[in-house]
């Protein structure tokens, strides 16, 4: 049995106690990733179950029910807050699809040093805190409206939908960027050699083999923009405040039940979009490894 174990290239069995001890720390790092679980989603999970509290105010348990999301769903303000964020969330993903869909094609197929430098300054609104970003953009819409006379940023939907794409095309971006350099460019060769033009080769074969990431990136941004607080609470407009804000505003009074009732519809609606996010990435190929790597520059 020894003279087996002494062979070249026999894998030796590792001792009792360096068994034990990795088990342990395997152990030990388990439970220490199921607390920091239970710490992220613990608060989540309260205001779901509390989402069904038929008391008055949300901390008051009385009962379990459906009255909250019942009278959340029947006060005007509260319709009027969802619909500003739909429309709002919907806007920015067209928006930031469309010209996110653009860059990720220029830096996937035409490198150089333009585009490291395009990656870094998208990488900065990444990393830009929020109140910088609202705060400038509120600047930026004022003096388009009264000082160029453009009304069109007077429009409280058109800031939302401006300022949420500003982050929400960085991610797209990268999303599509990190699709298309996965993509085999002899298609488009054999179609220039075939004297395709460059719309058709386009419209025919890139944007199709695309169109996973182009979707990605706009679902993402979707959920982005449900979920972005800070800089709408700077460029809304009485008569156009989105639910975030809504809520933000609401908080200052007293925490109702309604308020987590329409919170945890807000969050079904988001995680369903980011699964449709995740199965699209599956299904192209795509993962989450090759659209961090874009953050850094790589192919």
């Amino acid at each position: 049995m020894t003279a087996l174990d002494d062979r070249p290239g026999t894998r030796r069995a590792a001792p009792a106690p360096a068994r034990r001890r990795r088990s342990t720390s395997s152990a030990l790092l388990g439970i220490w990733g199921a607390l920091v679980l239970v710490f992220l989603f613990l608060p989540i999970a309260v205001i779901v179950v509390y989402s069904f509290n038929t008391g008055r105010l949300l901390t008051s348990w009385q009962g379990f029910g459906f009255s909250s999301y019942a009278a959340g769903l029947d006060r005007p303000v509260i319709r009027g807050a969802i619909a500003t964020s739909v429309k709002a969330a919907v806007g920015a993903a067209l928006l930031s699809a469309v010209i996110g869909s653009l860059a990720g094609l220029a830096l996937a197929r035409r490198g150089g040093r333009w585009a490291g430098l395009l990656t870094l300054l998208l990488g900065l609104t990444l990393v830009t805190p929020e109140i910088v970003d609202a705060i400038s953009l509120l600047g930026w819409f004022v003096s388009l409206d009264s000082d160029a006379g453009l009304p069109l940023f007077g429009n409280g939907l058109v800031r939302l939908v401006i300022a949420h794409s500003v982050l929400s095309t960085a991610v797209v971006t990268f999303i599509v960027r990190a699709r298309v350099s996965g993509m085999d460019a002899s298609l488009e060769e054999a179609a220039a050699d075939l004297y395709a033009t460059p719309w058709a080769r386009f419209r025919d074969i890139t944007l199709p083999l695309a169109a996973p990431g182009v979707l990605a990136g706009g679902l993402m941004a979707f959920t982005l923009s449900l979920d972005n607080t800070i800089v709408a609470s700077f460029v809304q407009l009485p008569g156009g405040t989105p639910w975030p804000v809504y809520v933000l505003s609401a908080l200052r009074a007293a925490l109702r039940p309604e308020i987590a009732a329409v919170s945890t519809l807000m969050l079904v609606l988001t995680l369903v979009s980011l699964a449709v996010v995740a199965l699209v990435l599956r299904r192209s190929g795509d993962s989450a490894t090759d659209v961090a790597r874009t953050l850094t520059g790589g192919g």
